[in-house]
């Protein structure tokens, strides 16, 4: 071969190395390219989580949210590294409480203080946020706003007095049931159904929040009970903290395909849950199988849920048999499969950070785990556009629309 014919060979295998370069980039590169991207996301535009169990995780054991903390899924210093500017603190009341004939009134106000309480700790750091305008002008200023919403409606009590009272108290949404079904509604968790539905108190008090300025939240509650809220709802209502029933079939606290699509076709939005047994069907067998095995040794032996003897089940249980943790891209199915099925304006964020103990998913264990998520939706094509909906755009319209119901009710 002559030297021409050598030179000409050269040039040829270098320039379709090169054209091989351009068309397969090294995928380390674009990993690199999307979490910087994600990250310049996560200070650019406001990050709103519907459902974080703060504020009864501080009543079990009190722990300083302002700084950073050894337990738990957040505290100030997570949240700022996660990009988290609006985490609705859940003032969740226990549902034996009414069963059993306790005051979740008292309970609930008490949260409420303890939410007050720390913004009044560390005003340079947190605010809270009774509405849109609020959420929007303390990320100008860089606080972290506190809304809050109310996950159980037992506080209300029956009485619609208490509605009004807990708006002026910064409630902006309410969660009807919880895991037993109430005075307000039947709960997807609880085999008692006897309103078959909202009762006839929770029907009026699904109008009222329409008219007070309370987003009506329909996770946790009944099927049947979603749509008799659906019918008795003049604004869009929301699923604070639910997944998609699709890949979890048989499991109502998920909402399944048509409650999603009709939801959506009201202008309501549902917030992803992170929980591995929201996300992944593994997973919820997984736990299902153990707490089979965990009733029927307390059962057995006579014990108590929280004796020494029941933890040390437990423990011996999950040595041999671990629990299965669902993964980055399980949560992202659940907002493809949404995204699908109702469209980008119907999804945003529930994570139940401090809600689900430790059953969180690889990548998002913690407020700091945003960036990875967003870098996984730009890894699945989603626009920047599409993922701001998503982290606070859905939430900021529909709250806009029940506060503009309101105001003109």
């Amino acid at each position: 071969m002559n030297s021409c014919k050598v030179k000409l060979l050269i040039i040829l295998i270098a320039t379709i190395g090169l054209i091989s370069c351009q068309s397969n980039p090294d995928k380390s590169t674009t990993i690199s390219e999307q979490q910087n991207k994600a990250h310049q996301i996560s200070k650019k535009y406001i990050i709103a989580d519907l459902h974080v169990d703060v504020p009864y995780r501080l009543e079990n054991k009190y722990a300083d949210v302002t700084l950073a903390t050894d337990g738990g899924d957040f505290d100030f210093p997570r949240a700022k590294l996660g990009g988290l500017n609006a985490p609705f603190m859940s003032i969740y009341t226990p549902a034996k409480i009414e069963s059993e004939g306790g005051d979740s009134t008292i309970v609930a106000n008490k949260l409420i203080d303890s939410v007050e309480a720390i913004v009044k700790q560390s005003p340079n750091k947190f605010a809270l946020a009774y509405s849109t305008n609020q959420v929007k002008d303390n990320f100008s200023k860089g606080l972290i706003s506190l809304p809050m919403g109310m996950e159980n409606g037992s506080p209300i009590a029956g009485d619609l007095h208490n509605l009004q009272h807990f708006y002026d108290r910064g409630i902006r949404y309410i969660t009807l049931s919880h895991s037993l079904s109430n005075h307000i509604s039947d709960s997807s968790y609880d085999k008692a159904r006897p309103a078959q539905g909202l009762t006839n108190f929770g029907k009026k008090l699904v109008v009222a929040m329409n008219k007070v300025g309370v987003m009506v939240d329909v996770s946790h509650i009944s099927d049947l009970a979603f749509y008799d809220v659906m019918q008795h709802s003049q604004v869009p209502v929301i699923a604070s903290h639910s997944s998609a029933r699709h890949f979890t079939p048989g499991f109502e606290r998920n909402m399944d395909d048509q409650m999603i699509k009709t939801m959506a076709e009201k202008g309501g939005v549902i917030f992803i849950n992170f929980g591995s047994t929201f996300i992944s069907q593994a997973s919820l067998e997984n736990y299902g199988a153990y707490k089979a095995a965990f009733d029927e040794f307390i059962k057995t032996n006579n014990l108590l849920e929280d004796s020494d003897e029941a933890k040390a089940f437990t423990k011996s249980y999950r040595k041999e048999k671990p629990f299965k943790y669902a993964n980055l891209d399980d949560v992202l199915d659940h907002f493809d499969h949404v995204v699908k099925i109702a469209g980008i304006d119907h999804v945003g964020i529930g994570s139940d950070y401090d809600g689900v103990g430790d059953s969180l998913p690889t990548d998002l264990k913690d407020v700091s785990s945003y960036p990875n998520l967003i870098a996984g939706l730009l890894g699945r094509g989603y626009t920047e556009v599409d993922i701001e909906k998503i982290l606070s755009g859905n939430l900021m319209r529909l709250w806009q629309k029940v506060e503009e119901f309101a105001a003109n009710h």
